[in-house]
């Protein structure tokens, strides 16, 4: 399971290396709740806190795109893990996702919320303002979330009061629309 900030003794944030996305996506979005995410573009770095994800479980899972099999469009997420799964929905909003577990499986975890840091004021209060926010595009799709320009960090001192709860708008997934896959910090509910 990835390692949570209560584990971790430095004072300054650390870079999250691969292993930690080679556990199961609802391990991975459940720890994820309080990390950093950081994006550099254009000579300027970014910073906020995440405060809600959602796992989606592989081709079981009638939510994920993967359920609908290995396509050009899901073809990311059946990839190694800690790489970016970014598409287009709505024909508006970019998602970003982060593809998680082991190769081939196709877990992912989407990335909902965050608070801004460091004085950045943006609305990231859903996904694809998020990725609009933070510029993410499907330019981005497949690229390493462990590198220089998009990354996550932990968050020294920082305990995120995690609720578990549904995922959101996936009515058409059967068995699955109930399944608590959604983490949120209550911390950020205002």
């Amino acid at each position: 399971m990835p390692r949570l900030d209560s584990a971790n003794t430095a004072t300054r944030p650390t870079k999250l290396g691969l292993g930690f996305f080679r556990a199961s996506a609802a391990e991975v979005a459940r720890a994820l709740i309080g990390k950093v995410l950081v994006r550099h573009v254009e000579g300027v770095r970014l910073r906020a806190r995440i405060v809600e994800t959602e796992a989606y479980l592989g081709p079981q899972d009638l939510a994920s795109h993967s359920s609908r099999g290995r396509t050009r469009r899901t073809e990311t997420m059946f990839g190694p893990p800690g790489r970016a799964y970014v598409y287009l929905i709505y024909g508006i909003y970019d998602m970003l996702n982060v593809v998680v577990g082991t190769e081939g499986e196709a877990h992912a975890v989407l990335i909902r919320a965050a608070v801004p840091l460091d004085g950045w004021e943006a609305k990231l209060t859903g996904p694809g303002l998020l990725a609009r926010g933070f510029g993410v595009t499907r330019a981005e799709n497949g690229v390493t979330v462990t590198g220089k320009e998009l990354y996550f960090q932990t968050s020294p001192g920082y305990r995120p009061n995690i609720a578990i709860t549904p995922r959101i708008g996936i009515e058409y997934a059967k068995e699955w629309k109930d399944a608590p896959l959604r983490f949120v910090d209550e911390n950020a509910i205002t």
